[in-house]
């Protein structure tokens, strides 16, 4: 009977040792499966994923746009592959530079290169492999010109505009020049030359950006002044600043916007759209103009962010759509 007892506690003390080894192994393989999760999200923030893939849409457009409708979407896909992997190449370059200016803003303070969670040696060397393999696929696909392109805004955000920032409110201006070259690119690797649309694809997207801009630099005003960065809006002397820009740049945008229509190159349904959207937009840069509160920069945001993908949208079905017309 003892013998029996012995071997049962035994067994009991053998399944408890069992049941904590288990326990342990669980938890060793959760705290693992954590630690990827978090790493992969770091890197995702280094990316930018969100500006990544408007990158890709955008310059996707582009490209489209110079053949003809339906046609060319393998290489479409393609380029805006590329011309991706150099935007994050520029992403991560710019976080690389700014780590210790965005240690010191609210909005940046939890970026990957500023909490440790990602070496600034891996973060170059990864910068540095996306930049040379997306300019590698440019040059061999589609020639020297859209590669020399994207170079050049890759080395304008990086080297240029990133180092503004500290010395320079033009440094808005500078940044949307890289900022709206996607499209030109995209257009100019299938086209082998930049038409009326990827012109005005750049015009539109370049004018856009400040709008946009001037909401967010008002809504981290303070963010910005912290960390020396020089934004308009952010300074002391500068209440009114980000409203009139928006609302001055929301204006130029409409007949900028409209132009193809004017022109005979988009359609009456084109026209109608564009002319809703900018009105809009400029409704809402107006109603920031006229009281700089965070409640109406935020609109001014999200009426930014509904605009652009619809604007493209246009853009990129009116072909279509004025095919169907003439067919009436």
């Amino acid at each position: 009977m003892v013998s029996a007892l012995d071997h049962g506690l035994a067994g009991s003390r053998a399944t408890s040792r069992a049941g904590f080894l288990m326990t342990q192994v669980d938890s060793s393989i959760q705290s693992a499966a954590r630690a990827e999760t978090s790493l992969l999200r770091a890197w995702l923030v280094l990316l930018r994923v969100r500006i990544a893939w408007m990158v890709f849409t955008v310059t996707l457009c582009g490209a489209l746009l110079a053949v003809e409708w339906g046609a060319g979407l393998a290489s479409g896909l393609e380029v805006a592959f590329y011309v991706t992997l150099v935007t994050g190449c520029a992403s991560i370059l710019n976080q690389v530079l700014e780590r210790d200016t965005d240690a010191l803003m609210v909005r940046t303070a939890g970026r990957p290169l500023v909490t440790g969670q990602v070496e600034v040696s891996h973060a170059i060397a990864v910068a540095v492999v996306l930049g040379s393999l997306g300019t590698y696929g440019l040059i061999t696909s589609f020639g020297t010109l859209p590669a020399s392109m994207s170079l050049a805004t890759l080395v304008a955000y990086v080297a240029v505009y990133t180092p503004l920032k500290r010395v320079s409110t033009l440094n808005t201006a500078v940044g949307a020049i890289p900022g709206a070259a996607p499209p030109l690119i995209g257009y100019v690797a299938l086209a082998g030359e930049a038409g009326p649309w990827a012109w005005c694809l750049f015009a539109i997207l370049f004018v856009w950006q400040f709008p946009h801009f001037m909401a967010i630099a008002w809504m981290y005003r303070e963010d910005y002044a912290r960390a020396g960065l020089r934004m308009v809006g952010s300074g002391p002397d500068s209440d009114g600043d980000a409203g009139r820009q928006a609302m001055v740049y929301a204006l130029f945008l409409m007949p900028i916007a409209l132009l193809p229509a004017m022109t005979g190159y988009a359609s009456v349904v084109y026209a109608a759209g564009t002319s809703i959207l900018c009105a809009g937009y400029l409704g809402a840069s107006i109603a920031f103009m006229f009281l700089e509160d965070r409640k109406r920069a935020r609109i001014l945001l999200i009426v930014s962010l509904i605009y652009l993908p619809l604007q493209f949208a246009l853009v990129f079905l009116d072909p279509s759509v004025r095919q169907m017309l003439e067919s009436i």
